[in-house]
């Protein structure tokens, strides 16, 4: 493993662990050392996706086990993950389900009780 694949694996530690923050890709770059424009770069590169996808796909995912297993309530969970209003974290949520956060739970709770 290279030198740029050994920053950004540090760097994906660093983001899962810091997930519930609001994290801006400028943010993730100063705390790596590089430019904006030269760490999403790089981060493509290794990940084979955006900086900002992946951040903003960790912060799906974790929302998404959360509406199943926890008893939050979306906004709750929409403000968790750093998302401006409801309304945005609904819209986000929705393009990569294919279903509102409110009908993840209905259909996933449905689930676990079989």
């Amino acid at each position: 493993m290279d030198r740029q694949e050994l920053i950004i694996h540090e760097l994906i530690a660093w983001i899962d662990s810091n997930i519930r923050q609001p994290l801006k890709i400028e943010d993730v770059a100063q705390r790596a050392g590089y430019s904006k424009w030269h760490l999403q770069r790089m981060f493509n590169r290794i990940m084979r996706i955006s900086l900002g996808n992946y951040i903003r796909d960790k912060k799906l995912t974790s929302a998404a086990q959360d509406l199943i297993t926890g008893g939050e309530s979306v906004i709750d969970i929409s403000t968790k993950y750093g998302y401006d209003s409801q309304q945005s974290f609904s819209r986000s949520f929705s393009r990569k389900y294919h279903v509102p956060p409110a009908t993840w739970r209905r259909l996933n709770s449905q689930q676990s009780h079989f």
